[in-house]
């Protein structure tokens, strides 16, 4: 198993922007000095928690600074950019990353971005595919462009100067793109198997039930197999809310209190997904009233805390329920208190990952 990140990233609100924007950006760099492989920030325009409103601006902040952790959008909000924009600019990072850079994509699930660039009543879902069929085939085409779509027809034709270059959008270092993944949220997601079957990859979200991450392993083999391609757990990124202490009173504490960075986390997204018609993510069952749902709950059924042995104990065991897969991504959280924060990456890293993978090989090896 092997390890990164993803940050949505979600701060209390009232922060200062400054200093969220330079904490993400050290998470970043914290990650690589202790062997994360790769890292995901997410953007959304408008919203006073969720603070980075371009993934790919930020990624280009850290690419200086990094030189071997593979840095991801977590994800690009199609509906709300133009597909020609988000073709070029990613292109351009790309190149800047020489090679280190995946390309998240998702419909965007925050209401209040939709409805600022006039997509709240529109089919989002239609307009994600548009997107990236169109960006797919500004790569794999010539100049000039004449592509029709029922949100966005992107041409060149009318002003193409070839000798000069002017009616061209450049191609990714990567070819023949970076690497495709999307985020599943939804239990039995069949967005996961429409991009399995078009050679994408998914992630699972940090805030689903097991059991609704355990379905997630279905649909991807399901679209594997309609893409002519085997289903390889390694290719299979599970994110989940994770901390680490040297001692269990302080991990409970942390990861549990009111004032703790991980109820607030959840407190924020739960209240969010629940307005806007998801409880059933946070409900084995479908049946039970919404009332059912607390924030506490939700903090005790999805955030693992505890010492190294007692994490890393119940990730085997989380593992056990879903099945096996290639990369755990630690949903990084604010932190309130930086060094506890801090901490728990390194235990993680140093301590319970080693712990993890020397438990499964060993498993391997008596079978």
């Amino acid at each position: 198993m092997k390890l990164g990140f993803f940050a949505m990233p979600i701060h209390p609100v009232g922060r200062h922007l400054t200093e969220t924007l330079k904490e993400d950006r050290e998470l970043a760099l914290i990650a690589e000095k202790l062997g994360f492989v790769e890292g995901y920030f997410g953007e959304h325009v408008t919203d006073a928690a969720e603070t980075i409103s371009s993934s790919l601006i930020f990624l280009a902040w850290l690419l200086r600074d990094t030189s071997t952790i593979k840095l991801g959008t977590g994800t690009l909000n199609l509906p709300n950019q133009h597909p020609a924009a988000v073709a070029a600019q990613v292109a351009m990072v790309d190149h800047m990353a020489e090679g280190r850079f995946i390309m998240g994509i998702s419909p965007g699930g925050l209401l209040s971005d939709a409805e600022v660039f006039g997509n709240l009543d529109k089919d989002r879902t239609e307009m994600f595919v548009e997107a990236i069929d169109h960006i797919l085939n500004i790569w794999s085409m010539d100049p000039p462009y004449n592509l029709k779509g029922r949100h966005w027809t992107i041409s060149t034709e009318r002003t193409i100067i070839p000798e000069l270059g002017q009616g061209t959008i450049l191609k990714p270092y990567q070819r023949p793109h970076p690497p495709i993944v999307v985020t599943g949220v939804a239990p039995f997601s069949k967005g996961i198997t429409e991009a399995a079957a078009r050679g994408w990859d998914p992630i699972s979200a940090n805030f689903l039930l097991p059991v609704w991450v355990k379905s997630h392993w279905q649909k991807y083999a399901e679209g594997c197999a309609k893409g002519g391609r085997a289903a390889d757990p390694a290719n299979w990124r599970v994110a989940k809310s994770i901390f680490v202490a040297d001692d269990l009173a302080t991990a409970r504490r942390y990861a549990t209190s009111p004032d703790g960075p991980y109820y607030g986390y959840y407190r924020s997204l739960a209240t969010k997904l629940i307005r806007n018609g998801r409880a059933n993510l946070f409900k084995s069952d479908q049946k039970a009233p919404d009332s059912d749902v607390t924030i506490e709950k939700i903090v005790d059924d999805l955030v693992i805390w505890g010492t190294p042995d007692k994490v890393a104990d119940e990730l085997l065991s989380f593992r056990d329920t879903i099945g096996d897969f290639g990369t755990l991504l630690y949903a990084a959280p604010d932190w309130v208190d930086r060094r506890l924060g801090i901490r728990s990456m390194e235990l993680l890293a140093e301590k319970v990952l080693p712990a993890v993978n020397g438990a499964i090989a060993r498993t391997s090896s008596a079978a």
